[in-house]
């Protein structure tokens, strides 16, 4: 039985581990953490039940795509709530946006906004529906090894059709001039991808995602989708070892034939590298088998960084909902100084989440549990004076907003940032989401998902095809799975 080594435990990793699993191979998830799910983890504190990364559902199909190859359902694992309203974009004390559920209604608010808005948003979600459409179906599926694969007829008119290669921040312009709805309409490119105007107008599909489709939220938290994966995973035959610190992949004939993990030689057929890109080849494997050198690395444009604080709070917390943006700073100079400045932002935006408004079972009765996360540059010094430094600022406004000092009842408080992400996933400069979304960094200008070195060597994650964020990750992983199988026609 052929031997396949997955290297990290996140989302991409357990897509790739249960699919291969599936298909007869002996797998093994590696991960070098105590727990399962990568950046998704959970860490349970107090009472409270954390969150430790995403915190958005968004694109449920792509869940649901994953979970019907192996005949489940969402349903089976966790209970899905949709949110209403989805999130909130807070612009001031008493000055903010709602976003709720219905279209119609969001139309409605639109227009009283903005003259002749509600029927541009129509126009424009049209648009970004069919671009969700093909995007997300055939377009996302392939690996992007080369043009090739787009020159299709229909591929290469839908790339064209989709405005893969043209500027975001026009597109979303071209339809709406009022500042807060291009806030509205721009902050999910702010927070996992690049400046607007370095965006393909593709990813208006990403507007159709979280304002047609809608926000979800399951039970329990982001946990219990890690936990859903994972029991597919078992339940198809893989197996997982944590703690296990990958040291070196050794090569034999331009291929991998064993893997250093915790001083022991394993010998392995193939190898999906699910972490850190740049890690895998800079630190695992010598420089004669490395793809990408550091100046390649150096010259990428990453999407942001963070600066997360987990609390626990004594009291229920009033005017928050679940999901909440503080978008009363300029989002362009905020913009600016994560992608060209590359410093610690003067008037940050920060998103806070408050899930114990839905979720009872995140924190004890009468508790809020609060995630505030604030994006930041990669690379950045992130020492505990400047972390608190900011979250002084971050609280100082949500005291504000809620029209209450909530500090004396923080029962709970822990900070994550750059030097985390670094030292718990290897993350190239610290960075949190991956590679930034931009026109020079779309489909085949990625990082190849095959090693261009190593003859059975795949990668998998958010610093290859398609890209970051969760629903990305799930796809990259079966990305990766069908090209080892294919590329290698390796037989169980």
């Amino acid at each position: 039985m052929s031997s396949i080594a997955v290297i990290g435990s996140g989302f991409s990793g357990l897509a790739a581990s249960a699919l291969l699993s599936a298909k007869g191979y002996s797998v093994c998830v590696y991960e070098k953490n105590d727990t399962i799910g990568g950046r998704a983890r959970t860490m349970q504190e107090n009472g409270f039940l954390f969150d430790m990364g995403p915190s958005w559902y968004w694109m449920p199909d792509v869940f649901e795509r994953y979970y019907n190859l192996f005949n489940h359902t969402a349903a089976d694992f966790y209970e899905l709530k949709k949110l209403d309203p989805g999130f909130r974009v807070i612009f001031g004390v008493n000055d903010q946006i709602d976003v709720p559920e219905d279209f119609d209604q969001l139309c409605s608010l639109f227009e009283s906004i903005e003259k002749g808005s509600a029927s541009n948003l129509k126009k424009f979600m049209k648009q970004a529906e069919y671009k969700y459409k093909v995007g997300m179906s055939d377009m996302v599926y392939l690996p992007s090894h080369s043009i090739k694969e787009f020159m299709k007829f229909s591929l290469l008119r839908d790339a064209i059709s989709i405005q893969l290669f043209s500027s975001f921040k026009n597109h979303v312009r071209s339809y709406f001039k009022n500042p807060r709805l291009i806030a509205l309409i721009e902050f999910p490119v702010l927070f996992l991808g690049a400046m607007p105007k370095d965006t393909p107008a593709l990813y208006s599909l990403m507007n159709y995602a979280g304002l047609k489709q809608g926000t979800y939220y399951p039970m329990g938290g982001l946990g219990k989708v890690v936990d859903a994966f994972k029991k597919i995973a078992l339940n198809s035959g893989v197996t997982f070892k944590t703690s296990e610190l990958i040291e070196r992949l050794e090569i034999q004939n331009g291929s991998i034939s064993h893997i250093q993990s915790n001083g022991r030689s394993i010998e392995t057929d193939a190898v999906i590298a699910s972490a850190d890109y740049q890690h895998i080849e800079k630190k695992l494997l010598i420089k004669e088998y490395r793809t990408y050198d550091d100046l390649y690395w150096d010259k990428k444009t990453f999407a942001p960084s963070c600066l997360i604080y987990y609390l626990g709070v004594s009291k229920k917390v009033k005017k928050l909902i679940h999901h909440n943006l503080f978008f009363d700073e300029s989002i362009e100079k905020h913009s600016e100084e994560i992608y060209k400045n590359k410093k610690w932002p003067s008037k940050p935006l920060f998103y806070v989440c408050c899930p114990s408004k839905t979720d009872p079972d995140v924190a004890p009765e009468g508790h809020e549990n609060l995630f505030l996360l604030m994006p930041i540059s990669t690379g950045l010094n992130d020492s505990e004076e400047i972390r608190e430094q900011y979250y002084q600022i971050m609280i100082d406004r949500l005291c504000k907003y809620v029209e209450h000092d909530i500090r004396p009842y923080i029962v709970y408080k822990k900070s994550y940032s750059v030097s985390n992400f670094i030292n718990d996933y290897n993350a190239y400069k610290g960075n949190a989401y991956g590679l930034a979304n931009t026109l020079r960094q779309t489909a085949i200008l990625k990082p190849k998902m095959k090693s261009k070195k190593v003859n059975n060597l795949f990668f998998a994650g958010q610093l290859t095809v398609p890209g970051p964020g969760v629903p990305p990750s799930i796809i990259s992983g079966q990305i990766a799975a069908n090209e080892l199988i294919k590329h290698f026609k390796l037989k169980p």
